[in-house]
This record gives structure tokens, sequence and C-alpha cells, in this order.
């Protein structure tokens, strides 16, 4: 047994939460152009996942299909 205590997980979709919840008034015209090519970075990223997983999905559902 460990002394440590155990990693305390985030729920799914907090960091968006915090992410969407942050006041932009605080932040400059180049830290708001960083932020969204970062943010374009990860939707591409996520577009690219969506894409993975449908392609998994239609590989198994032809792999699966009857053939009557």
């Amino acid at each position: 047994m460990s002394d440590e205590p155990a990693e305390v997980r985030r729920q799914r979709g907090a960091a968006l939460k915090e992410l969407t919840a942050e006041d932009l008034e605080l932040w400059g015209a180049e830290e708001l152009t960083e932020r969204i090519e970062i943010l374009a970075a990860e939707i591409e990223r996520a577009r690219a996942q969506i894409a993975r997983k449908d392609a998994s999905r239609a590989a198994a559902d032809a792999f699966f299909k009857r053939h009557d």
C-alpha cells in the first residue's frame, strides 16, 4: 500500500468548461490571437479523431455486415 494520495482525475470536459469561463477582457490582442491559433489546432485534432473513429466504425460495419 502506498502512502501517497491517489491522483484526482478531472471530470471529462472540465478543462473546456474552465476555458470558456475565462474573462477575455483581461487578454491582450496578441494573446487572443495565440489563443485562437491554439484552439483551431485543437479543433483540427478533434476532427481527426472523429475521422479515425468514423473509419473504424465503417470498417467494423463492413466486416460484420450480413451477406444475405
